[in-house]
């Protein structure tokens, strides 16, 4: 490998290793000392920095330009959490997709290319250079509070197939692509945002199950995989005396992705300010450790006081010993050369980029995917599609959620579910569950909607909350003509395996609700298949085509 790192300072190269993100929608006082002072080179966007296309292409040009200003000697890497469907950072203007498991329920891998491909056209044209997507993540789990439907499904083989159809459409768009959660974090019944998962394995359980999609992805060409937060002492045992996650072990990083899947890319680390880090090492010193064990993209994604912690810590350890100097050059040059390949000053976004989208296309996509997504689990007693009177009333029963993991930042639209059914049926009510316990809840519900001849009731994993499978299963026993609306994780339906009618849309955002609500009337059939399976109860039909 030519050097990328040839005259350029220890100090330069630190901050080559650091992706930073901050408040606001234009550069903060922070991010700014950061790019000139600290020679930080990588940054990560989420909603708290979105308005808008304009805006985001007006504050990526920015950013840039204080990093030229500064005398980097590359552009900055710019990243975002694109994943579509439940973790969607981009705001106003830009073309909402189907996620990861919409488009494994349509088993279509040429689907999956088109989406990356037009979802990476649309992060370039902002600027963005770096996709931390697609998940590779199996979904074997239906108790995992995080993945879920951010996997493709359940299937290894299937969802090797759709990461690396993901992973050539954002190639064919210019953007740097990420594989996550290496080595898989669909097995697990925790999330690590919030604590340490273990995943309990041996090599050869994770050689055909989790590291499948991953070996796929890879061999497709990502040119980067991030590592989980996640504990697997079978891979692990020799390294500490207590539990540490896999962004922090040689093991995993040098052992299982460099050696045994040979890959070369960049290895970007989670964030270093989950709770599986600041609650252990903590920031500073996680930091350290995951350059140590091989990482080179550190992501430090919230607190200036962590991010100016972490630079001085790395600092402190090469002046210590404790971290090589080649260590740091070896992960610098690695960064450089992603750079250098996708990136140039002469070749930044022009603003008639985001004018040239074909955003006519995009959106017929976009309707495309979801049309084929919606997942008719069980129709028993035939009410889709419904055939209601016009003096019949329908109840909509939705849940009073808005985000369930720490990944999510965008609000679950309620009144729009409501909206598309009035606009098919003059005779709506409406009401959100309560908190109240479920027995008396849904006596009242039924006191109060006698003269409802259809319920149809969202449901937001019922099957981890005990309160919405205990409401479903009392409407389901008062007789009445119940519907389920699955608008997140399709494993509801374990909660109350006896209600009849069951439909899925794998998220709770208004293109899926409007897909599902055609589906509803008879104005398109639902074509999906489950991508994962409901135990006892349904047979996973994955297929691609």
């Amino acid at each position: 490998m030519a050097s990328t790192t040839t005259n350029m300072s220890l100090q330069e190269q630190i901050g080559q290793l650091l992706v930073a993100g901050f408040v606001g929608t234009a550069p903060s006082e922070e991010i700014i000392d950061l790019i000139q002072h600290h020679h930080v080179g990588g940054i990560i966007l989420f909603s708290r920095n979105i308005q808008n296309t304009q805006q985001v292409y007006a504050l990526t040009q920015n950013l840039q330009h204080i990093a030229l200003a500064a005398g980097h000697r590359y552009p900055l890497l710019i990243a975002i959490d694109q994943e579509n469907g439940i973790v969607s950072r981009l705001g106003e203007g830009a073309t909402i997709f189907p996620g990861n498991m919409a488009l494994g329920a349509t088993g279509s891998e040429q689907l999956a290319h088109d989406v990356a491909q037009a979802t990476g056209q649309e992060l370039k044209a902002l600027g963005i250079n770096m996709n931390l997507a697609p998940v590779a993540d199996v979904n074997n789990n239906p108790a995992n509070p995080v993945i879920g439907v951010r996997s493709f499904g359940e299937d290894p083989q299937q969802v090797a197939h759709l990461v690396a159809a993901a992973v050539k459409g954002y190639q064919q768009a210019g953007v740097i692509s990420t594989l996550k959660h290496f080595p898989g974090h669909g097995d697990t019944a925790v999330d690590s945002h919030l604590a340490l998962p273990t995943i309990p394995y041996t090599l050869e359980r994770l050689d055909e199950v989790e590291l499948v999609p991953f070996r796929s992805g890879t061999a497709a060409g990502a040119e980067s995989v991030m590592v989980a937060h996640i504990y697997l002492p079978q891979i692990m045992q020799h390294e500490a005396q207590f539990a540490l996650p896999a962004t922090l072990s040689p093991a995993v990083i040098r052992g299982l992705l460099r050696e045994k899947l040979g890959f070369a890319g960049v290895i970007v680390s989670d964030c270093m300010e989950m709770s599986a880090i600041t609650e252990t090492v903590g920031a500073e010193q996680g930091s350290v450790m995951a350059l140590q064990a091989g990482t080179d993209l550190v992501l430090v994604s919230h607190l200036y006081s962590r991010q100016l912690g972490s630079l001085k810590a790395i600092a402190a350890a090469l002046e210590t010993d404790t971290l090589s100097l080649e260590t740091v050059r070896m992960a610098a040059e690695r960064v450089l050369e992603l750079k250098k390949r996708y990136l140039s000053w002469d070749n930044l976004p022009v603003p008639t980029a985001l004018t040239a989208l074909d955003r006519e296309s995009h959106q017929q996509l976009s309707d495309r995917a979801y049309a084929l997504s919606t997942t008719l689990v069980r129709n028993e007693d035939a009410l889709i599609p419904l055939h209601v009177k016009p003096a019949e009333r329908i109840l909509v029963l939705t849940q009073q959620k808005n985000t369930l993991s720490k990944v999510e930042d965008k609000h679950f639209p309620h009144e729009f579910l409501v909206e598309c059914i009035r606009q098919r049926h003059e005779h709506v009510q409406t009401t959100f569950a309560s908190t109240r316990p479920a027995a008396q809840e849904c006596s009242e519900i039924l006191a109060a909607t006698s003269t409802a001849d259809t319920i149809i009731m969202a449901t937001v994993n019922a099957h981890l909350d005990q309160r919405q499978a205990e409401l479903m299963r009392c409407l389901v026993q008062s007789g009445r003509r119940v519907i389920g609306l699955a608008v997140r994780n399709p494993y509801d339906l374990l909660a109350f395996p006896q209600l009849r009618t069951y439909l899925v849309t794998y998220e709770y955002t208004r293109p899926a609700l409007a897909a599902a609500v055609r589906v509803l009337f008879g104005e398109t059939q639902a074509q999906g298949c489950l991508p994962v399976s409901l135990p006892g109860l349904y047979p996973s039909r994955v297929g691609i085509v």
